[in-house]
């Protein structure tokens, strides 16, 4: 897991009509008595967590969730991706699964990575007929308690960076104004024994903490076992 800093640009609001302006009673009236014209569709805000453990399916589960909004409304995909591509890096085995997810995600999906500062690449990138996938939720937690190489004592109280706080609270207040459809990919970790390690423990217990608050402001919450979704929160999207 390694940290690493990217940005993007681009946002679109859709303008209104010139009726829209007119007052309520008016727009009443001009729908009576107009019944057969077209009022195109506004895309509902949409966010969506979908949690699960290693290898349970939940990242194949959200690109797929991506692909059937964009078939539904042929609107954008965006895909953030959380985790550092370096072509220097020693770690053959996050290169194979960066490589891995490169190939199979459709090639008309935008890309960007953003390991430290979600919320500005979220606001930077969510737009009313488009979705946004985050993957991962874990990986951006983890790039944020080890930002700049910093380390921490096996025992005793932990301090992470005032980044670590900072970001996490921007995110939490960008994801309620964000237009679209917006799919949030995290680990669910804390079903196992307590972890051995100050720090280990500290991140086991503020992704649980980080996981609660999403699903908190999510519409929708899937949780993958065995491939198998089972829905937590929500009904299903129809698009």
């Amino acid at each position: 897991m390694t940290p690493a800093h990217a940005s993007a640009t681009a946002s679109a609001v859709e303008p209104a009509s010139a009726s829209s302006h007119a007052p309520a009673g008016e727009r009443a009236a001009q729908a009576a008595t107009a019944p057969h014209a077209r009022v195109p569709a506004v895309p509902v805000r949409q966010l969506t967590l979908v949690l699960g453990g290693a290898r349970s399916g939940k990242s194949h589960f959200a690109e797929q969730m991506a692909t059937d909004h964009a078939a539904a409304t042929g609107g954008p995909v965006t895909y953030i991706a959380t985790a550092r591509y370096d072509d220097d890096t020693s770690d053959e085995e996050m290169q194979l699964r960066i490589a891995l997810h490169r190939a199979r995600r459709p090639a008309d999906w935008g890309l960007v990575e953003s390991p430290l500062h979600l919320a500005d690449a979220l606001y930077a990138n969510a737009r009313h007929d488009g979705c946004i996938l985050v993957d991962c939720v874990t990986l951006w937690l983890n790039n944020l308690l080890f930002l700049d190489g910093r380390s921490y004592p096996d025992h005793g109280l932990v301090t992470p960076p005032s980044a670590f706080t900072e970001e996490i609270d921007a995110l939490l207040a960008a994801l309620p104004t964000l237009p679209g459809h917006v799919i949030l990919v995290s680990n669910e970790i804390g079903f196992g024994v307590v972890p051995m390690g100050a720090i280990t423990r500290f991140y086991v217990d503020e992704l649980g903490r980080l996981n609660q608050k999403l699903a908190a402001a999510a519409d929708r919450v899937r949780l993958l076992v065995a491939g198998i979704p089972i829905s937590v929160k929500g009904a299903d999207p129809a698009c």
